[in-house]
Order: structure tokens, then sequence, then C-alpha cells
């Protein structure tokens, strides 16, 4: 049987974004309900060791990268454990995280020496008054302090993702992206997505990644498009003269990349979701706890990535949009 997971529509699918839990430290305004929620009670997440059997069964299928993510992983007891674990699979090629930084520069060091390779971190402004704003805690400085650890440790790969919401973080937009000047980082500004129905997201919040990328380029001068490497993320990435760094863009809005999605996601309490804007899940957590066995287990992935749709378009939406929120799909 072949190893390469490919659905109806010939994507190979390599990459999988996995949660390790619905918790976090922060209330982000575009991730989490400000109203008052609850978290998934404990014994409905997935355990490492069901996390490791169904990475597992993923890699035996093609895929290549793993990211972790939450809610933020790193509020997770134990998180090194599982890296390392991952780590040791056969086929994998990548293992990440995403994090909003606030507690990665206890766990930075721990994390490279489990074999971590990516860190993708959060940060929508470099002004501690409006982060405060948007997140709900006064911590910008734990956030730097991990960037420069990050940088200090050598990771292979620095991501800091920024959310731009006009009024809000627009302001920002060059401050960040110099920072892909100074530093081997790549800056990536991100539309802001209408996902969870309590997030207050409308049209007049949106900025399209071409006005940014306009506002840079006055600035900054010319930024020049880098190939699209094989089987890598959504974002456009783009050079700049004399920076260390690259600028990259992620356009689920105004240009959405359905056509090329390589990317599984599976939720906290075990759910595979195809596609971010379909609230369609599958249940991976039941037969695990029940005992499928790893090829039993291999046949009903292959089964279920055959359901992928083609694109939020042919679930018959005119824009993205889903109604779970983010923090439960998984960032």
């Amino acid at each position: 049987m072949s190893s390469i997971l490919t659905d109806k529509y010939n994507r190979n699918i390599t990459y999988l974004r996995l949660s390790v839990t619905d918790r976090c430290n922060l209330r982000c305004r575009y991730c989490m309900p400000q109203s008052s929620f609850s978290w998934m009670p404990a014994e409905n997440i997935l355990s490492f060791e069901e996390v490791t059997r169904l990475c597992a069964s993923f890699c035996r299928l093609g895929i290549k990268k793993i990211r972790l993510t939450g809610g933020e992983p790193l509020v997770r007891r134990g998180i090194t454990r599982l890296v390392e674990k991952i780590n040791e699979l056969e086929g994998l090629e990548e293992i990440c995280m995403t994090t909003n930084g606030t507690l990665l520069s206890t766990y930075a060091r721990e994390l490279k020496d489990a074999g971590l390779t990516h860190i993708n971190i959060s940060l929508d402004t470099l002004d501690p008054r409006t982060y405060a704003s948007i997140t709900g805690s006064d911590v910008f400085s734990r956030v730097w302090d991990s960037i420069m650890m990050a940088l200090e440790l050598g990771f292979p790969k620095i991501k800091i993702n920024s959310v731009v919401i006009k009024g809000v973080t627009d302001s920002d937009i060059l401050d960040l992206a110099r920072l892909a000047l100074k530093y081997p980082v790549d800056v990536r500004f991100i539309e802001f997505m209408p996902v969870g129905d309590s997030i207050p997201w409308s049209p007049d919040s949106l900025i399209p990644n071409s006005q940014i990328k306009n506002i840079l380029e006055a600035d900054l001068g010319e930024l020049t498009q880098l190939p699209h490497a094989k089987g890598a993320g959504p974002a456009a990435l783009y050079s700049v003269s004399g920076a260390h760094g690259r600028i990259g863009f992620i356009s689920p809005l105004s240009h959405h990349f359905c056509g090329t999605c390589n990317r599984l996601r599976v939720t906290a309490d075990g759910k595979l979701r195809l596609c971010l804007f379909s609230d369609r899940e599958i249940d991976l957590k039941t037969p695990l706890r029940n005992g499928l066995d790893g090829q039993e287990m291999d046949t009903l992935l292959r089964n279920a990535v055959n359901s992928k749709p083609e694109g939020y378009m042919s679930l018959g939406k005119l824009n993205p949009s889903c109604h779970k929120k983010m923090s439960s799909i998984g960032g």
C-alpha cells in the first residue's frame, strides 16, 4: 500500500496540525470568546500516548510535518516528553510548534534538545499597551524575551505570526516587518478570519494583504517574491534587500489556497478536521480508546481523507468561516 496520503482531488497530504490542549493563558480577542466559557474536561483530551499512536499512523501514511498547537501548547504539562516521542517517529521530517511565546523562554532549550525544529510565535504588535488590550495580559516582555532566546539557541526556523485587524494592529505593520530586516526571522501577516461565532469579525475589520504589501513597499522598497517550496504552508514569502529574514503573507480571504491544501487538523479532543472552514469532524478518540490497532487506524484515516472537501467554496460558502472557536480547533 502506498505511503502517500492523497485525497480525491490528488492533493498529497503531508502536514498535520495537532492541538494538545484547548487551554490558553491569554484571551486574544480574535481567538477566544470574551464572554464566559468553559474548558474541555481533562478526560476528553487525548493523552500523550494516544497522540503518539495517532502521529505514528499519520507518519506511516506519509505525513512529513507535524505542528503542535493549542490553545497554548506550553501550558500542557510534560510537553517536552511528547516532542521527544514524536521526533522518534520514522518518516517525520519536521516537528514544529505554534506558541504565544509567554512561556517559551522557560522551555526553549528543552524543546530544542527534544528535537523541535521550527517555532511560530504569535505577536500582533510591538506596543505593550496594545498587546495587553488584545490578549488581556500585560506580558509583552515575556514574549520578547522568548523571541530573543529562540534566536540565541539557533532554532532553524523562527516565524512571527501577526494577525492584522483594522483599527487595532494596522499601525504596527511597519514595525513588525522591520524585525525581518534586523533578525533572521520570517514575519508573516495573516488576514483576520471569521473563525468562531463569538468572535467580533466584520468586513470592515479586514485589511487585505495586497494593501499591506503596498504599505511595506512604500517604506522598505520592493518585495521580491520567492519560489514556493514543495510541501510548504500557504504563506507567500518575499525577500527585502539587505534583510536577514523574510516577509510573508497568508491570505485566506483575499487569495484562498484551497487548491494546494496539504494539511489536516486534529483537535485536542481527538477530532479529525479535514478543512478549517468545515464544521464536519471525524471522531478518532473513540476508536483509539476502543483498541483500534495501527493498521485499522491507517485504514480509517485513508478513508477519512478521501472525503476532504475541495475547499470552502465547495461547501456552499462565499467566504471562509466556521462556528467553532479557534482555540477549540487548534490554531
